[in-house]
């Protein structure tokens, strides 16, 4: 198989996991040239990066850093860009297959970009869909691109969805956290560096914050309605502490397949990478003996309204899942800041929801039809959350 590939993020751990699968696999004869890789700010991993993938293109996201990249990347023959447009495109460059990996709302162009030349486009970035499913499902649709979820729970969806005309409804799990048995009064007191602490999984800051609120499995079940076309009635969320069965997928004859392996992202974007097809990658094999169990338990409402919160807005329609999705990025750096308590990131994003609700109820009931559409809404919903954010932190 030869398929020339970008990186959209590369520094950020999906990233580096994407490098470290696309370097075994070399290793093993697959030819996989590398035609472009992006990065927000760290100049020296991009640089380690353009050293061991050796593309033809690096961005950096940052405009003031391009001196910087330039003269880290002396004498490798990239070519280097900065700002936006650098990182659209990067999206844009000629790649058979596209790794979305930036955090936040800064992925939504350059992979849109992405979309817009065909190929096969690997979501890592959740706002993709949260913040713009319907229009980056129908600019799929439109130039021919196959979108492959990299999340584990929808990478597991997506290998076992055999049939989807006969599905009955979709689980995915959670395991639950750090805070999965603490108390409310526990949690209220909870550090950035405690809700980080994730058990299970390796992950970036603000997505081990969300995995902590479940606030992540709420965006999740948000991106499984819009890839897979399911109202949010027909969707389970279950808390699976092991993190062994990524999800499942219930079909009208009462079989239930689920998707299984170790916590380890290789294994989904090895998936993504290689599809339809598969390749050997070193990875932990699961020893369902020396795991001995498989837990599973509800989650709960009351310590976790995120789930709710979640729900709602996708009912509600894009853009209030666009609103969602904002005001909870300005309530986790808040957080991670420590302007507010772990208990009011929720409540932050539900005031912050419930604000737009009436000052700008018209934004919310529109279904964006461009991007310049969703960052209206994207940029009312973190006016809302940083007014809330800021009242909480002064009282």
């Amino acid at each position: 198989m030869t398929r020339t590939l970008s990186i959209l993020g590369v520094t950020g751990s999906v990233g580096q996991s994407t490098m470290q699968v696309i370097e075994e696999l070399r290793a093993q004869g697959r030819e996989l040239p590398v035609e472009a890789v992006t990065a927000a700010t760290r100049v020296d991993l991009l640089a380690d990066a353009c050293r061991r993938l050796r593309p033809k293109f690096a961005a950096i996201a940052n405009p003031a850093l391009l001196g910087e990249a330039r003269e880290a990347l002396v004498g490798l023959d990239i070519e280097v860009g900065a700002g936006p447009a650098a990182l659209d495109e990067a999206g844009a460059r000629p790649a058979d297959w596209v790794m979305s990996a930036i955090v936040g709302a800064a992925g939504l162009s350059p992979t849109m970009a992405a979309v817009r030349r065909g190929g096969h486009v690997a979501l890592a970035n959740k706002e993709c869909l949260v913040c713009a499913g319907p229009l980056f499902i129908e600019a799929a649709k439109a130039h021919g691109a196959t979108l492959l979820p990299v999340d584990s729970e929808h990478n597991a969806i997506f290998q076992v969805l055999t049939h989807p005309e006969r599905v009955e409804r979709l689980t995915l799990t959670a395991s639950g956290g750090p805070f999965r048995t603490w108390s409310r009064e526990q949690m209220a007191q909870a550090t950035p560096a405690q809700a980080c602490a994730h058990p299970m999984w390796n992950m970036g800051r603000k997505i081990s914050v969300d995995s902590a609120t479940l606030m992540n499995k709420g965006l999740e079940l948000i991106e499984a309605s819009y890839l897979f076309g399911f109202k949010s009635e027909f969707i389970d969320v279950i808390v699976h502490p092991q993190s062994t069965i990524h999800s499942l997928v219930h079909y009208i004859d009462g079989s239930v397949l689920a998707q299984l392996g170790s916590p380890d992202m290789r294994i989904p974007i090895a998936y993504a990478l290689t599809w339809p097809d598969r390749a050997h990658v070193s990875t932990s094999r699961l020893d369902l003996a020396k795991l001995a169990q498989l837990t599973f338990e509800a989650p709960d409402p009351v310590r976790f309204p995120a789930l709710r919160l979640a729900r709602a807005a996708l009912d509600r329609g894009a853009s209030a899942t666009t609103a969602l999705s904002a005001a909870n990025e300005v309530a986790v750096e808040a957080f991670l800041e420590g302007r507010i308590r772990f208990l009011d990131i929720c409540r932050t994003v539900e005031e912050a929801l419930s604000h737009l609700e009436g000052a700008e109820a018209g934004l919310l009931a529109k279904l964006p039809s461009s991007f310049d559409e969703v960052r209206a809404v994207d940029q009312a919903a973190r006016r809302a959350a940083r007014l809330v954010a800021g009242n909480t932190a002064a009282a």
